[in-house]
């Protein structure tokens, strides 16, 4: 199933084109991370041909990740997709230590890899738009930040593949409901890699430790991000209050 998630890199890059044609360098740097998401997908397609061809996504599985995203405010969605980098970091560093076939677990291993470096790459334009709308940015930032590191409080994993995105096609518009088996991610996650609160841990201090270097002011846990997004609100003019 990773293999089809990471296929639908395609509509995300259809939907980042689409919300950000006033800025050619973050279009120019989608391409890019679009062409690492499919190498990621098509080498995870290869395995599965070469080891269990039975499990090969068939081309109407991946056409059907492809659908339209509803348009988003961009700084929020640049945050998603950081904090999403992040967590797809640590899933696949945890497959890593599962697997013990040596290929699956470099090629996880290899994955892992190219999710932190995007990561990074997000931050660079997250520390643009900081310095070009300020505030506005921190608030958005903030609020993504506080909803990405509860992932403990909610149902289903927090990553962009689970959220709702296309109001017309609810519920069926999140890339994890049209998949093959739309279950399959919680089974995987807690049943396979054993993705456990340590883990979780991680993520979320990984989240934390970035938005300090971010905002240049150390948050212990989410309530102290949280404190600091009512902050930035209070900061904005009253036309601004709802990004808060």
């Amino acid at each position: 199933m990773n293999a089809i998630t990471e296929w639908s890199a395609l509509p995300a890059t259809e939907m980042f084109l689409r919300d950000n044609r006033g800025d050619s360098d973050f279009s120019a740097f989608m391409s890019v991370w679009f062409f690492e998401e499919q190498k990621h997908s098509l080498v995870l397609m290869e395995y599965l041909r070469r080891f269990r061809p039975e499990l090969a996504p068939t081309e109407e599985e991946l056409h059907n990740v492809r659908f339209e995203f509803d348009p988003a405010p961009p700084l929020e969605t640049l945050m998603m997709h950081f904090c999403g980098e992040i967590r797809l970091n640590h899933w696949y560093r945890c497959a890593a230590d599962w697997h013990t076939e040596p290929v699956i677990k470099q090629i996880y291993k290899i994955i892992s890899q190219d999710e932190a470096r995007h990561g990074g790459a997000y931050l660079r334009y997250m520390k643009k738009a900081l310095n070009e709308v300020g505030d506005k940015a921190r608030a958005a930032f903030a609020k993504i930040g506080v909803l990405m590191a509860s992932a403990r409080r909610t149902e289903k994993p927090l990553h962009p593949t689970n959220l709702h995105v296309n109001q017309a096609l609810f519920p069926n518009d999140t890339v994890q409901s049209r998949l093959p088996d739309p279950e399959w991610l919680e089974h995987w996650l807690d049943a396979q890699i054993k993705f456990d609160g340590e883990w979780e841990k991680k993520v979320v201090d990984r989240i934390l430790h970035n938005m300090s270097l971010l905002f240049e002011r150390t948050f212990g846990n989410v309530q102290e991000l949280n404190r600091y997004r009512k902050e930035v609100a209070q900061r904005l003019m009253p036309g601004d209050a709802a990004l808060a």
